[in-house]
């Protein structure tokens, strides 16, 4: 047998697809398992996975009509038995991706913006559930292919390499931060849609370290993020205590994941950052509330504090759902929404981690 899991939307949302993955394994020991990936980064979280045959990557955005066509004729011809779309993928062009691959059977979920061509596209659905985890969506899928939850437990699976190991701990070694309390922060929210206008005002990072640094001088902060967030990172260094400010220049995530095992808290809002830092078990992990937050995306098996969103009020949905359609609001709206969180606010929620 032949099963190929799509999981084409983003990093974090392939962390949502180990536990599935794993009972897909569990059930069927024999079986080819394969996964398709959009990022280089989904990639490299399920390298090392035990439960895995191969993963595939490709960027078909950018790799145009024809270089599309071409790598998905490749995974057509593998003849797979089963495909499944994972949770969240709502925009119709992941289920023609699908349906081109052509297994016999084609699980997926239903949304808001499923009409009558996905019936074509995909043949055995269920519908989404807003009041379930993305990892709990995925695993009512098994029933669809022929299968049954049969683990006692699920989490976030993560398979760190003695290279990754070895990386954290000579950065550890570098700054001197054994028997130091590391603090990691993420400032980043995300680059694809309008998800940058879910970030917490930089200025507000900066008077927060200041406090952290203040209150413990056995505190570093170390600020994790890639490209997106360099700017952040030097304004703010320029303006804390830049030896007890450290930018983390991990080459992957799962570098990133084997130093946040180092780290004793952990701040962000729902990025995939925020579900490395559940895999690992950090601790202390706090979230910043956005207009993106939601059952589906919480850190999965991991105790959080969850700092609430003043403009938000509840109305979660009626910001954003998984209908392929950006953040509602303009840039401007969205700015108030998350500068309505304040540097209060999330003191209140580190002190109330009581951090060891």
């Amino acid at each position: 047998m032949k099963i190929l899991v799509i999981s084409f939307a983003g990093n974090g949302d392939t962390l949502f697809a180990t536990p599935m993955i794993h009972e897909l394994r569990a059930n069927f020991p024999e079986a080819r398992i394969d996964v398709l990936v959009r990022w280089a980064g989904a990639r490299g979280l399920l390298e090392g996975n035990p439960h895995v045959n191969t993963v595939y990557q490709n960027d078909l955005v950018k790799s145009g009509l024809v270089g599309s066509l071409k790598f998905l004729r490749g995974l057509r011809a593998e003849g797979y038995d089963i495909s499944l779309n994972t949770h969240p993928q709502s925009r119709i062009h992941y289920r023609a991706v699908t349906r081109f691959i052509g297994a016999r059977v084609r699980a997926s979920h239903r949304y808001e913006c499923s009409g009558p061509l996905d019936a074509v596209l995909v043949n055995r659905t269920i519908p989404q559930d807003y009041s379930l985890h993305a990892v709990e969506n995925n695993l009512a899928l098994l029933p669809l292919v022929g299968a049954k939850a049969k683990l006692p437990t699920h989490e976030y699976e993560l398979y760190l390499s003695p290279e990754d190991t070895k990386w954290a701990e000579d950065v550890i070694a570098a700054n001197r931060l054994k028997g130091r309390v590391a603090f990691g922060i993420h400032v980043g929210s995300g680059g694809t849609k309008n998800l940058a206008l879910r970030r917490w005002p930089v200025p507000n990072f900066v008077a927060l370290i200041r406090r952290l640094i203040a209150s413990r001088d056995d505190l570093t902060v170390l600020l994790f993020g890639g490209p997106d967030e360099v700017d952040a990172h030097e304004l703010i260094k320029k303006q804390c205590d830049s030896g007890r400010v450290i930018e983390v220049k991990s080459k992957s995530l799962r570098q990133a994941a084997a130093l946040l095992k180092h780290c004793r808290g952990f701040l962000s809002v729902d990025t995939v950052l925020m579900h490395l830092a559940a895999a690992v078990k950090v601790p202390g992990q706090i979230v910043i509330e956005t207009p993106t937050w939601n059952k589906p995306i919480e850190p999965y098996g991991q105790k959080f504090v969850l700092v609430p969103n003043p403009s938000v009020g509840g109305r979660n949905l009626d910001y954003y759902r998984y209908d392929g359609r950006a953040i509602k609001g303009t840039a401007a709206e969205l700015a108030s929404c998350m500068a309505s969180v304040t540097v209060d606010a999330v003191w209140q929620a580190i002190l109330s981690m009581k951090m060891q």
